[in-house]
């Protein structure tokens, strides 16, 4: 007898609807059923699309019915996350400001998602305009980890991680512009991949060039790497409307099935700068023999980015800062007063990360792209000895709400993103994913691969064999 749709991971679904063991409607209702019974717990949902999910499902039985081609994500839910818009849906982009507002239009990956028969049941909370590493906003409150949801999600695809933790859906894409995709997978103990920057594209405006720097880009969240990698195939592929957009040229779902055992991974918990809790580095270090069991080769060493941890760091708000700032301008232009009456509708912290920032100078910003060349070259120069890098995705096991951590292993750090190992895959446009590698009291703890750029299918070969020796998918919620 088939498995309840709740543990049928993507491709799973896809099968049982093809073979008629469910019919489209069927997984629809029991996963809307789960959302509204769950959804409480995380707070992973901002908006449940029930009547939209529902057209789609029949739609979706209706081709069944008439004998038409069917695509790799036929009669699957998926969730969207609330900054991408699906066209008839709000998307607050967890703002106050646009609390009411609905899409005219899908976004490129949606479009993408849809066509290949995917079933949209709803929106998943972020922070403010995603900037944050954490989930929280005006419209929607706090999103928590499945496994302690007083602990915090990660940010800014926290509702997405926390939807697949909780097994409320089997696919929730993200979007990633310093670890948003990394690091709540790595607090909800699910799979998310960075890809190669212009992969997956953003057709943003009205300032398309707006996306040269960090690197942002959409990606594939999911509790499998099978499931991430047939995601991928879909929403890959340049675009007309995105001048950073590059053709797709892998077949990432065949992927996961190539043995790694010509690899050559180097391995280095701490990238050589960031502080990492104990026992987090304990986990990792029991995991990462996975790889050398799956064949491949693995170097302990000590990467050369040219910088430390908070060189890194200030480069990386030298540069976002200047975007954010152009956010500002962008609400004015759309008719808001952000910095004056509108000015209390933004979240404190938006306001201090930007309004009450300096603006970099050409110089400032000259030197953080200085800065962002030599982690560039280190990287390559890694790359040029090794297949992948893994490290940790983050620090820390996930911290209760409010209570971000100000020091690991008696190291001071930035608050708010000291703790996270992902920025330098921002800054260098290489694709990097964190996998779920163990727990710490109960607590996910995420593995990140990362390799050279446009290699994301050596990324997910890896992920893989690595899921194949240690799987995790019996370990979430009930």
């Amino acid at each position: 007898m088939v498995a309840p749709p709740m543990e049928l991971t993507a491709a799973g679904l896809a099968r049982a609807i093809r073979d008629g063991e469910y019919t489209p409607r069927e997984v629809v209702e029991s996963t809307l059923d789960r959302i509204h019974d769950r959804n409480d717990r995380t707070n992973a949902f901002v908006t449940v699309t029930d009547e939209l999910a529902r057209e789609m499902a029949d739609a979706a039985e209706r081709a069944i019915e008439d004998g038409e081609s069917l695509g790799p994500l036929h009669g699957v839910p998926v969730a969207i996350k609330d900054l991408s818009d699906v066209e008839g849906v709000r998307t607050t982009s967890g703002s106050a400001l646009f609390e009411d507002r609905v899409a005219d239009s899908d976004s490129p990956f949606v479009a993408r998602l849809k066509a290949a028969g995917a079933v949209v049941v709803g929106k998943t909370n972020t922070p403010e305009f995603g900037l944050g590493t954490t989930t929280d906003n005006r419209v929607a409150g706090p999103t928590g980890t499945p496994f302690d949801p007083g602990r915090v999600s990660g940010g800014s695809s926290g509702g997405a991680g926390a939807a697949l933790g909780d097994r409320l859906v089997p696919l929730a894409p993200g979007s990633d512009a310093g670890g948003s995709i990394r690091i709540p997978a790595s607090f909800c103990g699910v799979y998310g991949l960075k890809p190669t920057f212009g992969l997956i594209p953003t057709v943003g405006r009205p300032n398309g060039f707006a996306n040269d720097s960090p690197f942002t880009t959409n990606g594939p969240m999911a509790r499998t790497v099978e499931d991430a990698a047939i995601a991928m195939d879909v929403m890959a592929g340049s675009h007309p409307r995105d001048p950073f957009s590059v053709p797709k040229r892998d077949d990432y779902r065949a992927a996961v099935d190539r043995p790694i055992d010509e690899m050559t991974i180097a391995y280095s918990p701490d990238m050589g700068t960031y502080p990492v809790d104990p026992d987090v580095r304990e986990v990792l270090e029991d995991a990462v023999s996975a790889f050398e069991r799956a064949g491949a080769t693995v170097d302990a060493v000590d990467p050369e980015l040219g910088h430390t941890k908070e060189e890194i760091l200030n480069a990386y708000y030298t540069m976002a800062t200047g975007r954010w700032q152009a956010l500002i301008d962008d609400l004015e232009d759309q008719g808001f007063d952000p910095r004056g009456e509108d000015r209390d509708r933004l979240r404190p912290y938006l306001v201090d990360l930007i309004m009450d920032a300096d603006e970099p100078t050409t110089r400032e910003r000259h030197r953080a792209e200085i800065v962002r060349t030599h982690v560039f070259d280190g990287l390559q120069d890694l790359f040029e000895r090794y297949d992948l890098l893994v490290t940790a995705t983050l620090g820390t096991t996930a911290f209760p709400h409010g209570e971000e951590p100000a020091a690991i292993d008696g190291v001071e750090i930035e608050s708010f993103r000291g703790w996270v190992l992902t920025q330098p895959y921002n800054l260098s446009g290489h694709p990097a994913a964190s996998i779920p590698a163990g727990f710490v009291d109960g607590l996910p703890v995420g593995m990140q691969i990362a390799g050279e750029r446009h290699a994301d299918d050596d990324v997910v070969a890896a992920s893989a064999a690595f899921e194949r020796r240690r799987p995790w998918r019996d370990e979430y919620p009930q």
